[in-house]
């Protein structure tokens, strides 16, 4: 009778540890409040601020390829370059502590706190003011556009976005996804906008995400995933369970042995 009592409660130690790692389907999954239906997305204008210490490219072009060289000249750098007012880097201009970026001719605009599209236009209105081209056309990109992605997800990373553009459910997918022990209905985003950081709370179960100003991530945003009162209780109750789970795997290699010796 001893033998059949020793593999019952070494199986009755395994069937407690599985139960403890349960976690449920609701829980696992995402927008489980939504069913089928179409989303409507607000027009809002959801473009990135520039911020201070932003690298970004400019490019300016016209019809007189001559005339517009002289202003393309530093974007050229194909590797990083210092200066001693920091004015390019990485090939781009860096957007110094003051908000300005420096431009050949043109001299100190003011980038900080405005969007590409408000930007390019303060540039394009310079040129014209001062008769330097006809018809000019501003290019603008981000050169340092990344996001930060930590917390209960398989590979927490910092994510470069070349195309300027990433939701926050890609960048989720991009880190690994969120583990079955990560909060879906409670992800914080930290964004900074004008020197001051925002932390807002995410439901991603709650429809309503998917039409929200944080479905898209802007430069600098960082996506912290917490983790569920499930994995404390598992990483508590395994340590408590480990010991006896170890003199259970003794006692079977000790039955296995007296069986062998037979």
């Amino acid at each position: 009778m001893r033998l059949p009592t020793q593999l019952f409660l070494l199986l009755s130690v395994f069937t407690i540890l599985g139960m403890s790692s349960c976690v449920s389907t609701k829980q696992a999954s995402y927008f489980a409040e939504t069913i089928d239906t179409t989303i409507i997305v607000r027009n809002e204008d959801t473009a990135a601020v520039i911020q201070k210490n932003d690298i970004l490219s400019v490019y300016i072009s016209s019809l007189n390829p001559e005339a517009s060289a002289v202003f393309n000249a530093p974007n050229s750098l194909a590797t990083s370059t210092s200066t001693t007012n920091g004015s390019t880097s990485a090939g781009g201009y860096l957007v110094n502590v003051d908000g300005f970026i420096q431009l050949p001719i043109l001299g100190n605009i003011h980038a900080a706190g405005l969007t590409k599209k408000q930007l390019k236009a303060e540039i394009t209105n310079s040129i014209l003011e001062k008769k330097l081209l006809l018809d000019p056309i501003v290019t603008i990109r981000h050169l340092n556009y990344e996001v930060t992605v930590i917390g209960e997800v398989g590979k927490p990373m910092v994510i470069n976005v070349p195309n300027e553009k990433i939701s926050l459910l890609k960048a989720l997918g991009i880190a690994g996804d969120i583990t079955v022990f990560g909060k879906k209905e409670n992800v914080m985003l930290i964004r900074e906008i004008e020197g001051k950081r925002k932390v807002k709370l995410i439901d991603l179960n709650s429809k309503t995400f998917l039409s929200s100003p944080y479905y898209y991530l802007q430069p600098n945003d960082v996506v912290y995933v917490e983790a569920n009162k499930y994995k404390v209780i598992n990483a508590n109750r395994n340590q408590q369970l480990l010991p006896t789970i170890l003199s259970g795997l003794s006692v079977v290699a000790l039955v296995i042995t007296a069986l062998l010796r037979k």
